[in-house]
């Protein structure tokens, strides 16, 4: 399938628990002010790209705790960010992403919430600089939330994870 991608990195510290391979989808609406990746906001930026060719590079890579989808964000381009989620999962790997839709939203959103269905945890909200704080774990500011993908899935409900358990 193909998507817009803007980059990736092989292994990152970052974006997630443990070493994981992190995929940036280029396209954003958000615009959030102070955004760390604002050249992926042109849904017609970045390049050309196939899921099929991505998975092969996270398939190579080693080491990996899990995958993390960002961007960008790649529900703008729901079915290759559910394509790739699938995938991971079923590679074992943990699933996360990242957005600037609420969980809240994105269970109104049937394309949106479709993507999701192979994901572990979802940092939903947009960026807030005005938030960012000194221990922002795995999320850039304080208003953002860990979400329990598969468990607000199943209940049709918002239920956060705790960092503790991530």
């Amino acid at each position: 399938m193909l998507f817009r991608l803007a980059g990736e990195i092989k292994h990152s510290l970052v974006n997630g628990p443990g070493i994981r391979y992190v995929v940036f989808f280029q396209g954003c609406p958000h615009h959030c002010e102070g955004c760390q990746n604002p050249e992926t906001h042109d849904i017609s930026g970045g390049m050309e790209a196939d899921t099929d060719d991505v998975m092969e590079r996270i398939r190579k890579a080693k080491f990996l705790d899990g995958v993390t989808l960002s961007g960008g964000d790649p529900l703008m381009q729901p079915e290759a960010c559910g394509s790739i989620a699938r995938a991971v999962h079923e590679m074992g790997l943990s699933v996360w992403v990242y957005t600037g839709w609420t969980m809240d939203d994105i269970l109104r959103d049937t394309r949106k919430k479709k993507a999701l269905r192979y994901v572990d945890v979802l940092v939903d909200g947009e960026f807030v600089s005005a938030l960012q704080g000194e221990e922002p774990l795995f999320r850039g500011s304080a208003n953002q939330r860990f979400i329990d993908v598969q468990k607000s899935l199943s209940t049709n409900q918002v239920v956060e994870a705790r960092p503790e358990n991530l």
